[in-house]
């Protein structure tokens, strides 16, 4: 009685839509126009990825950070290492440079070579005095600025591993950018129009490489190859599918029909973003090549079903009702494991991705109803196919791959078995070889120049990756006790000696520097005054820097005085490395600061962004659990067989299981981009199984039970389809592999391996299971065929 009703619903869902033609593509026109318009909403991110819920502990911690001392991740650095700078020429041009971005008002400190001030003794007014290091009106002399460095790189260790390497030579300029702009797109409009012109036109006067990097720079760079990426996805996507198509289906009109959907489908895409004013962020940059990809196989199986009614019984009407309401509920709930696949994203309490679930899930479902409605009513505007568009309906490798499927599936089902069993056994182990890891620059394109000049400030500085670490002494004024100094000192030397932390910067390092100067600028007494020497020194300190707009140190302390801070920079290291420096920092923080006197927080972008990588792999594991719970319930609703349910899920994890495996083996380490890769993957190849299966119960019905024939005759049918539409979902995320970046490419690559896979499973493994499954049922009806 139910499936009389749910025939019934479809047919009439059918004859609606037959009867409504106009009026549906006026509404769909409509809505089409309406979500082209809210494409002016669209911009791009000027955030990090933040891959943690707003009330995580370690986000808690950032803004209290944030609270206190503003944005950190402000900095720039320009730096080189060239033997020839320290020329009148040179020099010049680096003063020109960096008085130009003094001078801009997105800028709001330099620290530079060219301005830069050395702290001295007023004996007179008891006071240290920021006078200038360089004098610049003897600096078209080349014997004075040979001098310059020799006094810069032996004088001066307060500015030791902050502007310059004494070992190698190099020197950086650091810029803080206006704490205001920085997560805005005037930080976009500094970096290219004002700092990179400058930058160009100095290393064509000079011939001196400059490297550039720092946080608001490498994001500035990087979404500008972000947005050019888009661009080239959505090319490369409809010009692969549709390519393909045309070359299984050699029809013309078919494929423009198609190519027609997807289009509109990717304007729906980035119309909903703009509807929801959402970024463009590194995920929903990726969401138009995905609902093209995705939207082709919608395509394929409704024309490929249209031109077999047509060939069975040539009868247009019948054809065009039979694509809606037998191939409807199928393809329906094949988009609503695909959907699911994709919300499963929205409850790991991350909004990046929410976002992406939210918007990926509602774009499945809508070109699923595109197509649905378009197909059927654009054919019924048209003339029958001919023989041409039905060719490859019988073509010599479909029917032979066929023949060879179902010969396996008959008579060499242990074979099957086998050869699973193997390949569950060779993921296994490759799976206790993974790793997970995650860093701000580890998503980044290997190929750019930025990333070139990160790994220079790794080698030369420790890395560019903003660590920080706030003292808060519970008391105001806090800070300048003598005890709390030797403290921060104490904790400053544990940094330095980790390989994986730069040279850290806080106020001890002007205190040391104070003492330096109370001597005379020697640089043997840069260190901390002894206690004898404490009332003396600290009481010139205080009054070093007081409203002068130079102080480098006034973020280092807050107004009040009872919160300090210690910066220091890493290199991209992995998630485990990561938790042995925090594990190392927080052990001696202990140690050094009693609980009941001092909270010490470490915190930092680089940190928050390791903590959000190991918190996403726990949670997507669990939301993978969760998506294939509740696909396994939907199909169980459409079925009502627990075998045939149970024979769908373990054909479709098998291929999660390999490419987890090849993950191991190849050292692809679980992150951000890579953990994608199975709710998606999962979400679409089991969409053939559904199909599968839904042909399977229908032809069940039709021959009064017979389990060999219908699996045959729903392999026959249904084979088709699969191999098509893997083909082209294997291509199509292929061509992410275009990509820059090497979190697209990995999860281009690794969701291709993962339908690949699938398609073998889904066309050898289930139907395999089906036929094990019910194998008692099989066993009556050959001894019928015999009786």
């Amino acid at each position: 009685m139910k499936n009389t009703i749910q025939v019934g619903f479809w047919e009439k869902i059918a004859r609606i839509i037959l009867k409504n033609r106009v009026a549906i593509l006026v509404l769909l026109s409509a809505l089409t126009i309406f979500l082209a318009y809210q494409w002016k909403n669209l911009s791009m991110t000027y955030t990090e990825a933040n891959l943690l819920p707003k009330n995580h502990i370690a986000n808690k911690d950032y803004q209290k950070f944030l609270d206190k001392f503003g944005e950190e991740g402000n900095l720039v650095v320009i730096g080189f290492k060239d033997p020839n700078f320290f020329t009148p020429k040179n020099y010049a041009a680096w003063n020109e440079l960096m008085t130009g971005l003094k001078e801009s008002k997105e800028v709001d400190l330099v620290v530079s070579l060219n301005d830069l001030k050395k702290l001295e003794k007023d004996t007179v007014n008891e006071k240290f005095v920021l006078s200038p290091f360089i004098n610049q009106s003897k600096t078209h002399d080349p014997a004075y600025l040979k001098s310059v460095q020799y006094d810069l790189f032996h004088n001066l260790p307060f500015y030791e591993g902050l502007l310059f390497n004494k070992e190698s030579g190099s020197v950086r300029s650091a810029i803080y950018i206006n704490k205001k702009i920085v997560n805005t797109a005037e930080r976009k409009t500094f970096i290219l129009e004002n700092l990179v012109p400058k930058i160009d036109k100095f290393e064509k006067t000079t011939g001196i490489d400059l490297r550039v990097s720092g946080m608001p720079y490498i994001r500035t760079i990087n979404a500008a190859n972000m947005k050019g990426e888009i661009g080239l996805f959505i090319g490369a996507a409809l010009l692969t599918v549709s390519l393909i198509f045309f070359f299984f289906f050699r029809s013309f009109r078919a494929t423009f029909i198609s190519i027609c959907i997807l289009i509109v489908g990717v304007i729906w895409s980035f119309g909903t973003l703009g509807l929801f004013h959402y970024k463009i962020t590194i995920l929903t940059a990726i969401i138009p090549p995905l609902i093209i990809v995705i939207g082709i196989t919608n395509c394929i199986f409704l024309i490929n079903k249209y031109q077999q009614e047509i060939k069975l019984h040539n009868n247009q009407a019948r054809a065009l009702q039979r694509i809606i309401s037998r191939i409807g509920v199928s393809t329906l709930m094949t988009n609503l494991t695909t959907a699911i696949g994709f919300a499963t994203f929205m409850i790991t309490g991350n909004d990046l991705l929410f976002e992406f679930g939210l918007v990926t899930s509602i774009n499945v479902i809508s070109v699923y109803l595109l197509t649905l409605l378009i197909v059927p009513i654009i054919y019924s505007f048209m003339s029958m196919p001919n023989e041409k568009h039905l060719y490859h309906l019988t073509k010599t490798y479909i029917s032979t791959l066929l023949d060879f499927v179902e010969n396996v599936v008959k008579n060499k089902r242990k074979v099957i078995y086998i050869l699973y069993g193997l390949l569950l056994v060779f993921s296994v182990i490759g799976v206790s070889q993974m790793k997970v890891s995650g860093s701000l620059i580890g998503e980044m394109p290997k190929s750019a120049s930025f990333f070139k000049d990160i790994l220079f400030y790794e080698k030369e500085f420790n890395g560019v990756m903003p660590l920080e670490i706030m003292i808060d002494t519970k008391k105001k004024k806090g800070v300048m006790k003598a005890s709390t100094i030797r403290k921060m000192d104490e904790l400053q030397n544990t940094i330095i000696e980790m390989p994986e932390l730069a040279k850290p910067v806080s106020i001890v390092n002007l205190v040391k520097y104070s003492k330096q100067a109370f001597y005379n600028g020697n640089p043997e007494y840069y260190q901390l005054p002894t206690s004898q020497e404490q009332t003396f020194i600290l009481g010139y300190a205080k009054n070093a820097t007081k409203n002068s707009k130079d102080n480098l140190m006034k973020a280092y302390v807050d107004s009040t005085g009872q919160y300090a801070r210690i910066t220091t920079f890493m290199k991209d290291i992995g998630t485990d490395e990561m938790a042995r420096v925090e594990k190392k920092l927080h052990k001696k923080i202990d140690e050094i600061f009693p609980k009941d006197r001092y909270e010490v927080t470490v915190t930092g972008k680089a940190l928050v962004f390791q903590k959000g990588t190991s918190y996403l792999v726990d949670n997507l594991i669990e939301s993978l659990i969760f998506a294939i719970l509740v696909i396994a319930i939907l199909m169980l609703y459409l079925f009502r067989s627990f075998k045939m349910v149970f024979a769908s899920v373990i054909t479709n994890v098998l291929p999660l299981c390999i490419t987890s495996g090849l993950m191991g083996y190849f050292g692809i380490p679980l992150k951000p981009s890579t953990i994608l890769v199975f709710s998606i993957a999962f979400g679409i190849s089991v969409d053939n199984a559904i199909q599968f299966m839904a042909k399977y119960k229908h032809d069940l019905l039709q021959s009064n039970g017979k389990v060999k024939k219908s699996v045959f005759s729903a392999l026959r049918e249904t084979g088709i389809s699969t191999f098509y539409t893997s083909v082209v979902l294997i291509l199509g995320f292929a061509t992410f592999t275009l990509s820059s970046f090497s979190g697209t490419i990995a999860l281009g690559g690794l969701i291709s391996c993962t339908l690949a896979f699938a398609m073998f499973a889904n066309l050898l493994v289930l139907p395999a299971l089906v036929l094990t499954f019910e194998k008692k049922k099989a066993k009556k009806e050959d001894l019928e065929g015999l009786e």
